[in-house]
C-alpha cells in the first residue's frame, strides 16, 4: 500500500487549503481582495481591535501628577477581613449534625416475632376495648349489690333501734 508522492503532495495541500479556509471563516472574511491584496474585511477587523485595545487608561500602581491623570487612578483596593472568610469557610464545613431526624427504633435490631405482634395488633385493641366494659360492668354490679347490702343493712339496723325505743 504504498501512495506515491504526488498523492501526498495533492493531500497536503488539500489539508492547507481546508486550514485558510479555517482561518478565514473565523475572522469571518471574505475572499474580496483589494489592490493590495489585503481583504477588506481583514482590514476592518484589524482596525476594530485596535480601537478596542486602547479603550481606557488605568493606573493602579502609579500616582499621576497630572489633575487629567489623576482622574483615571484607580483607588487602592482594601483586602478583605481573612477572620470573616475563615469563619464562614468553617461554618460551612461543620454542618450541624441531624439526631432529630433519627429514630433509633428503626436503628435497633427488631426482635423475630415483631410481624406476628403487628398483625395481631388490630385484634388485641378490640379485646382490650371489650375487657374494659366488662371490668367496668362487673363494679357497676358489685356497688349495687353493695348499696342492696347496705340498704339492707341500714334497714336492719334502724328495726333494732326502733325496738328498743
Amino acid at each position: 500500500m504504498e501512495q506515491s508522492v504526488g498523492s501526498l503532495q495533492e493531500q497536503a495541500l488539500k489539508r492547507k487549503e481546508r486550514l485558510k479556509a479555517l482561518r478565514d471563516k473565523k475572522l469571518h472574511v471574505s475572499f474580496r481582495p483589494q489592490e493590495d491584496g489585503e481583504p477588506e474585511n481583514k482590514k476592518a477587523a484589524l482596525e476594530e481591535t485596535a480601537e478596542d485595545k486602547h479603550r481606557e487608561l488605568k493606573l493602579r500602581n502609579y500616582t499621576p501628577e497630572d489633575d487629567e491623570l489623576k482622574v483615571r487612578k484607580v483607588p487602592t483596593a482594601k483586602p478583605a477581613s481573612v477572620e470573616e472568610k475563615v469563619k464562614d469557610q468553617l461554618e460551612a464545613a461543620n454542618p450541624e449534625p441531624i439526631i432529630e431526624e433519627v429514630d433509633l427504633a428503626n436503628l435497633a435490631p427488631r426482635k423475630p416475632d415483631w410481624d406476628l405482634k403487628r398483625d395481631v395488633a388490630k385484634k388485641l385493641e378490640k379485646l382490650e376495648r371489650r375487657t374494659q366494659r366488662a371490668i367496668a360492668e362487673l363494679i357497676r354490679d358489685r356497688l349495687r349489690g353493695s348499696e342492696e347490702e347496705l340498704a339492707g343493712a341500714v334497714g336492719a339496723v334502724g328495726l333494732e333501734e326502733g325496738d328498743s325505743e
